[in-house]
């Protein structure tokens, strides 16, 4: 609890002092430290400040400088026999008081236990590793993928090490605290409003230099810091000379050379914060240094600062310096926090005239003096510590080999339609054997409960529902693992950034980023991550537009239903190139939409096409294995939750009212689904679908793997199509074929139906998304207008015309 939680009368004993900079120092000299017990005496008669007796004296604090310190009540209990000390239980150290009652002891062990608990964030640039050490430490599996923003959020994780418990916080990657991107900003945010007790400045030591500017600028916060020079071991590999201790001692924190992949330097680095939150790391002075950007800035930020240190408030949330230095490189953000203050005048003016002296005097612009004075200073502390970069191993070379024929002017697209081509194939024809041997086990197991169950309602729902309905699903989980096996390759091996490059043109020629392209092609595994992976792209417009386009992109929820039609109604040869046009029709549509938006609906700037492109590193088996699996369990689960609990519901619509009398066709029919798939069976009538098709569009809004089940449930009883015509009814595409062509149901109409689920309705869960990224239904409902009255009007095209054709 917070120290200004506890009431009149209360004690606690102080766990830690949150905040920064001069504020926590100042705290801290006053004698609100670790293990001290602080006693509440008095308010004010307005409430505020409070009183408090602590280290034998009194001091008054407001209730926002006590909101920083956190506490555990000391709560008076009868005495009772002193506890036996066990070994879980945490030791009191040397600088604690003494006290007499046991319930003084145990609140001390509370307080000590809380004590330990280092609320840590991991920040650094894209590809510096940090989602790697976040995954190490706490054995999270999170995305780690080898390209800018893969990490679009803030993650969670603990971790234990000697006694202390690491609360840690993947950020998402950053060049910058500037306000350019969304990941800037919501860095920032989190720094402010969830002051770390410790942060973790990952470090690619293999390019440092540019890596250190993000550091100057969490430098000019003034927070406690530990650097991690990872990927250490590849500037060892290229002979860097790099000294680590030299260069902490020079910015002032402790330096630590790891590399996340395999664990090395991962003890010593959390060692190292351990010492460092405890304020016993020894090896070199810790000491919060002063970047030097040259008298013009330095005097305009020095006058800023006068007016800043005025409000105790803003100097609890922020250093002073840096928000005098934010406010010289026109920071939108910042200065609506400063347009609040009484002399917010004088404090722009301050502003305005360093910005005219800088312009007079060297004739460039205050946020460009600031950045050339900032890389000085990293080029200066490099020179310092006497870094060479080394050239007996180029780290790129095999980069620069394979770029030489993936980004080649002719080869590049041929190269990349191949891949995509080798990907579809592998996964419908090689996968077809596991699914084979799944769909066999399935329909052993509809017989063997056939045949142990007695006739009626039960069997039904679990035979003819929740079998059929899951069954007909959870066949296609080996198509889903190959498919999210290769979309894994593509990005944590840095391919994905390589297609981002050679497709920026056509993307920028669609009115949208050359970013866009690595949240569309994420979208073939999943709608949902792929428009949270919108965030990485810094134009509002860009972003939108690929927000509303991605539901074109063929998630892998409708493979199912593609491999069920396309297997039932085209012959073999024809099946993967089916497949790959479907997949290109829903690119050409988000080619068509985003350029057709860009041009008449949204309007707006774009912005320069920067994006990293790191070296190629191959992708660990383990790793990719991982990451398949992980989104092999998510299916999973779905087979188990939403999909079951839908099948069975289509089976029970389908099965009441119930008539012995009826055969299953026309029991379905006068059932509550038959009834239902006639009402709106003159909707889709242009297209050629009957109910059942009907139905299952329905169904799919939910979830698209909804209308494969809804399909299998619909279809499960139709036992007297084609029971004598000799035909081997084991395969399971002979017997659907016959069941769909007796409804009427043709290769023409079975096509139309495909455009339609491949257009249509995104499921709940995207449009949940884009309501999410941009906060508002209106962009939401419009994603799920738009595509439903496309795939209507596509769908009915097709048919139509294909009716004039053939």
């Amino acid at each position: 609890m917070k120290l200004s939680e506890l009431t009149t009368g209360q004690s606690g004993i102080i766990v830690k002092v949150s905040g920064h900079g001069g504020f926590r120092k100042r705290i801290i000299e006053m004698g609100f430290i670790k293990g001290k017990e602080v006693k509440v005496l008095l308010n004010a008669p307005l409430h505020d400040p409070v009183k408090y007796r602590i280290m034998g004296y009194e001091v008054s604090l407001r209730h926002s400088e006590a909101e920083q310190i956190e506490v555990v009540e000391k709560r008076k209990m009868k005495s009772q026999p002193q506890p036996t000390t066990t070994g879980n239980q945490l030791p009191l150290t040397d600088d604690e008081d003494e006290y007499d009652l046991p319930s003084d002891l145990e609140t001390k062990r509370e307080a000590l236990r809380r004590r330990r608990e280092i609320n840590v964030a991991l920040i650094g640039n894209p590809n510096c590793g940090k989602t790697s050490l976040f995954n190490f430490a706490s054995g999270a599996h999170e995305r780690v993928g080898n390209y800018s923003g893969v990490t679009v959020d803030a993650k969670e994780g603990v971790a234990e090490f000697k006694g202390y418990k690491f609360n840690l916080v993947d950020l998402p990657g950053t060049y910058s605290l500037s306000a350019y991107s969304p990941e800037e900003l919501y860095v920032r945010k989190q720094i402010v409003e969830h002051t770390p007790d410790i942060i973790i400045n990952v470090i690619d030591s293999s390019n440092l230099e540019r890596n250190l500017y993000l550091t100057t600028q969490l430098i000019d916060m003034n927070l406690r810091m530990v650097g991690a020079l990872n990927m250490f071991d590849e500037a060892e590999t290229r002979g860097d000379q790099l000294d680590s201790a030299k260069l902490g001692e020079l910015l002032g924190f402790p330096m630590v050379p790891t590399v996340f992949k395999n664990g090395r330097g991962v003890s010593e680095l959390f060692n190292t914060v351990i010492q460092v939150y405890e304020g016993q790391f020894k090896k070199h002075p810790i000491r919060h240094i002063h970047i030097n950007h040259g008298h013009e800035i330095e005097n305009g930020i020095k006058d800023m600062q006068e007016h800043l240190k005025q409000y105790d408030e803003l100097r609890r949330q922020f250093s002073t310096r840096y928000l005098a230095i934010k406010l010289l490189e026109h920071d939108a953000e910042t200065e609506k926090i400063i347009a609040k203050l009484p002399d917010k005048e004088e404090i722009f003016m301050h502003r305005d005239d360093t910005g005219r002296r800088l312009e007079e005097e060297m004739k460039t612009d205050s946020e460009t003096a600031i950045m050339d004075a900032k890389y000085g200073f990293i080029h200066g502390a490099l020179e310092e510590i006497g870094y060479r970069e080394g050239k007996r191993d180029d780290t790129y070379k095999i980069t620069h080999l394979l770029d030489k024929f993936i980004t080649h002017r002719w080869l590049g697209f041929p190269l990349f339609f191949l891949f995509i081509f080798i990907m579809f194939w592998i996964t419908f024809s090689i996968g077809q054997y596991p699914m084979d041997w799944i769909d066999s086990g399935v329909g052993w197991l509809s017989d063997w409960l056939n045949g142990v169950l007695p006739d009626g309602p039960v069997r039904a729902m679990i035979v003819d529902g929740a079998v059929a309905g899951v069954g007909s699903v959870i066949v296609f989980l080996p198509q889903i693992l190959i498919l999210y096996t290769f979309i894994s390759f593509m990005e944590d091996s840095g391919y994905m950034s390589r297609a981002a490059f050679i497709m920026d043109k056509m993307m920028h020629a669609m009115g949208i980023h050359g970013k866009s392209f690595i949240p569309l092609i994420m979208g073939f595994g999943c709608n949902v991550p792929a428009v949270m992976a919108t965030r990485t792209i810094e134009s509002r417009r860009s972003r939108l537009i690929t927000m509303i386009v991605l539901p074109l992109m063929s998630c892998s929820a409708r493979l199912p239903i593609y491999i069920t039609i396309v297997g039932t109604f085209f012959a073999a040869k024809y099946q993967t190139p089916i497949m790959v046009l479907l997949y290109a029709i829903g690119i050409l549509l988000a080619v068509v939409m985003s350029k057709l938006f860009s041009k008449y609906l949204i309007k707006g700037e774009d912005t320069p096409f920067v994006m990293e492109l790191p070296p190629y590193r191959f992708p660990t088996a383990k790793a990719i294995a991982r990451h398949t699996w992980e989104k092999g369990k998510q299916y999973l689960k779905k087979m188990g939750g939403i999909i079951l609990v839908a099948s069975i519901i289509v089976w029970a619509l389908g099965y009441f009212p119930h008539n012995d009398e009826l055969d299953s066709q026309a029991q379905q029919e006068q059932s509550y689904i038959g009834r239902i798939g006639k009402t709106i069976e003159p909707v889709f009538r242009p297209q050629g679908f009957d109910w059942k098709l009907d139905v299952s569009l329905i169904a799919g809004v939910g979830a698209k793997e909804i209308v494969a089940s809804t399909m299998g449930v619909l279809y499960a009883n139709d036992e007297e199509v084609g029971a004598d015509d000799g035909e081997d009814h084991s395969d399971r595409y002979v017997n659907l074929r016959q069941k769909m062509e007796a409804d009427g149901i043709t290769p023409l109409i079975a096509f139309a139906y495909l455009l339609f689920v491949l257009i249509y309705f995104p499921c709940i869960a995207t449009i949940a998304a884009i309501k999410g990224e941009t906060g508002s239904w209106r962009w939401a409902l419009f994603a799920a207008i738009y595509t439903t009255a496309l795939a209507w009007v596509v769908s009915a095209l097709v048919y139509q015309i294909g009716l004039l054709i053939l």
